[in-house]
């Protein structure tokens, strides 16, 4: 009897385990020696650090209600990556201020805004999209400031048409540190309604935007792909022109950017990058001269290499600000 008892419990529990949905882990574990700034937030001293991140995600779609989430563990603790929710051509998702669509860069760094690194920071808090024959909708919004964003697409064929609106007229909260002070201080982002379209034909791609704002801004540009070259030409509100070329042949990318006509008075950009990879290893270099003064990722310069042994990375990177970081990862 107890054999019986036994044997039906294991097969309810997993029964109850299959229709509890699928679930997966991934993680890694990081080791790093160096300092790498961000934007323009100089680095620090050269120290290793260590890092060790866990996610378990679990997905249930064994009805007409999907749904997933994340559960993510670090060093720092624990928390709620997204939750989605989806039923047929509707999407609802929650991630708390890690919403993409709206983003906000905090004010220079005073007395009382102590941290700063001149790069835009996520505030949104939900989204519902919508996607059904060729048309694509995603409202986006903040809880607290009731900041929105919506974005709405349609493709046919050869034409894609899009229009966004976006109301950052409050701007993400302020945040401040445990001892007093403003760690980030905020203020008001976009409040505008921008349109484009794009339209391919042969090896052309011809796109086109603007915006309502008082001083509008438009883009258009004209991409000619012919083997493994692309050639763009593009120009702005401010009559600025550029040149573009990506080339991509087997193990080597490459790409170059050349601005004209800058009516910012500032240098007209140029911007150079290259990958190329030979079985574990690849190296990458990347420059850009509007990212003078800049650090980190963000750095005028910035030179990589990686090499993967089996679920082991390791890493080098350096700056045209005398930064660098190596790092080894292992990932499972």
């Amino acid at each position: 009897m107890k054999k019986v008892l036994l044997t039906t419990t294991a097969i309810g529990f997993a029964a109850s385990m299959a229709s509890a949905g699928d679930m997966s882990m991934s993680g890694a574990i990081k080791l790093t020696y160096g300092a790498f700034g961000t934007g323009e937030l100089a680095a620090g001293a050269d120290d290793f650090t260590s890092e060790a991140d866990l996610d378990v995600a679990a997905t249930s779609a064994g009805g007409n209600i999907t749904m997933s989430g994340t559960l993510e563990i670090d060093e720092s603790g624990t928390a709620s990556g997204p939750v989605s929710i989806g039923m047929g051509a509707l999407t609802f998702t929650y991630d708390k201020n890690d919403m993409g669509a709206l983003a906000v860069t905090s004010a220079k760094a005073t007395s009382s805004a102590t941290v700063w690194d001149g790069e835009a920071d996520s505030y949104g808090d939900y989204s519902v999209a919508f996607a059904a024959g060729g048309i694509g909708v995603t409202y986006t919004k903040d809880q607290e400031s009731s900041d929105n964003a919506m974005a709405v697409t349609y493709s046919a064929g050869a034409l894609s048409l899009s229009l966004t609106s976006i109301d950052e007229g409050t701007g993400a909260a302020d945040t401040t540190l445990a001892g007093g002070g403003t760690a980030h201080d905020y203020g008001k982002g976009d409040v505008k309604t921008t349109v484009g379209a794009t339209y391919v034909t042969g090896p052309y791609t011809i796109a086109i935007s603007g915006d309502d704002q008082t001083a509008q801004t438009w883009d258009a540009s004209v991409a000619m792909t012919t083997g493994d070259t692309t050639v763009t030409v593009a120009a702005d509100e401010t009559n600025m022109m550029s040149v573009g070329i990506g080339y991509t042949n087997g193990a080597l990318t490459l790409s170059a950017r050349q601005e004209f006509n800058n009516a910012a008075n500032d240098d007209s950009e140029t911007e150079v990058s290259l990958s190329y990879t030979e079985g574990a290893l690849t190296f990458g270099a990347a420059m850009d001269s509007g990212q003078a003064n800049h650090y980190g990722d963000e750095a005028e310069l910035v030179l990589n290499a990686s090499y993967v042994d089996g679920d082991v990375t390791v890493a080098a990177k350096g700056t045209d600000q005398d930064e660098m970081e190596v790092s080894v990862t292992f990932s499972f």
